[in-house]
């Protein structure tokens, strides 16, 4: 039987640091709900808010898949590996850390926020050797549809990462309805609506809303208003 976990947006962890304000669907950092520790590999869902000029210094990481989608603004990258990278709208980044990576993410801009979500993905293989993946979307090609910006294959569409993991982005308009078929075994899907209404299998969700879903083949979306959002299905194991 389907199982639906509906998150409000309101209810996700809030922190001000003044030059960063973040939202945590999960616990991370000091926000920790037992309840709302990771969705199956999906561990952090952040919606993080930089000031111009400010930024993530220098830190490390690693055995995590992390993927960066910015919103609004550029996204300045500098990492171990010698990248040295401009993220901006349109475009999504995914690090493997695997034995361990150091990288920053800077605010570019001295007058605008920059905006993105900062996604954590619990990879399926431990010490792999760290790489960097950047990659230029086509916003037209989300319109109606669901645009695939990730998955498990190197040659597939979007980026990859080390994990059974599709992502999808979407812009719908006004009575859109579609169905959206799950491609893995044994996993679920996490919906994060970034702006608008949306209605998943009936259940509808407002901007910055999220829903779990789990023991499901397929989900029915339709869009209640003009709407942009995000499919995860990852592995839950």
């Amino acid at each position: 039987m389907a199982n639906y976990q509906f998150h409000a947006a309101d209810s996700r962890g809030d922190a001000n640091h003044g030059w960063l304000r973040s939202r945590h669907t999960f616990s991370f950092s000091n926000y920790y709900e037992p309840d709302r520790m990771n969705f199956g590999t999906l561990r952090v869902l952040n919606d993080d808010h930089v000031a111009a000029g400010m930024g993530f210094g220098t830190h490390a990481h690693d055995n995590m898949e992390i993927i960066s989608i910015p919103l609004s603004g550029d996204l300045e990258h500098r990492d171990s590996m010698g990248n040295v990278e401009i993220i901006r709208n349109g475009d999504i980044q995914v690090m493997s850390a695997g034995t361990g990576i150091k990288h920053s993410e800077y605010n570019k801009s001295k007058e605008e926020p920059v905006k993105f979500l900062q996604i954590w993905v619990v990879p399926n293989q431990r010490d792999v050797e760290p790489r960097y993946d950047q990659l230029t979307l086509n916003p037209q090609d989300r319109l109606n549809t669901f645009q695939q910006v990730l998955s498990p294959f190197p040659d597939d569409e979007g980026v990859w990462l080390h994990q059974d993991a599709w992502f999808s982005l979407s812009k719908f308009e006004l009575g859109v309805e579609k169905t959206y078929r799950l491609k893995g075994e044994g996993t679920g899907l996490y919906v994060f609506n970034l702006s608008g209404a949306i209605e998943v299998d009936g259940q509808r969700l407002s901007a910055r809303d999220g829903l779990a879903i789990t023991d499901v083949k397929d989900v029915a979306v339709k869009a209640v208003s003009e709407a942009e959002f995000l499919l995860m299905e990852v592995a839950m194991r």
